[in-house]
């Protein structure tokens, strides 16, 4: 099952793909590259949370801590304990490390979403792929 974005969290999360930070716009083009082996969505809505970035697949969120991000920690448990109820696992970076070690975040990213359960790919319309990409 698939968590569904608000329309709040929809069109906040238009919005922040416009404005992204410079560490995000550096991990995004990061991830793009396709070096990492995984598909990753930026600013993806969840619920009525926004997540940077999201790999449907490991079911892995990123998120970029900086100054950018104002949010309390009361605020990251409950989010994190939202998403947690739909199985996708929060990964913090701070936004210096990206700025610092870009490769070393790649690398972690990579790593953690190759520990997690993988899921099978989805197609255009939701239904699940075997590994030769037919429809089950």
């Amino acid at each position: 099952m698939e968590v569904i974005g608000t329309n709040d969290a929809f069109q906040r999360a238009r919005k922040l793909r416009r404005e992204m930070t410079k560490p995000e716009r550096l991990l995004w083009w990061a991830l793009r590259a396709g070096k990492t082996g995984f598909h990753f969505r930026k600013q993806h809505a969840a619920g009525p949370y926004v997540l940077d970035f999201y790999c449907d697949r490991a079911r892995l969120c990123v998120e970029v801590d900086g100054a950018s991000h104002e949010l309390t920690s009361a605020h990251d448990e409950a989010r994190d304990r939202y998403l947690g109820r739909w199985g996708i696992q929060t990964l913090r970076i701070p936004a210096r490390d990206v700025l610092t070690n870009l490769q070393g975040v790649v690398d972690l990213v990579t790593s953690t979403a190759s520990a997690r359960p993988l899921r099978q790919p989805r197609n255009r319309s939701g239904a699940a792929t075997s590994p030769k990409g037919e429809e089950r």
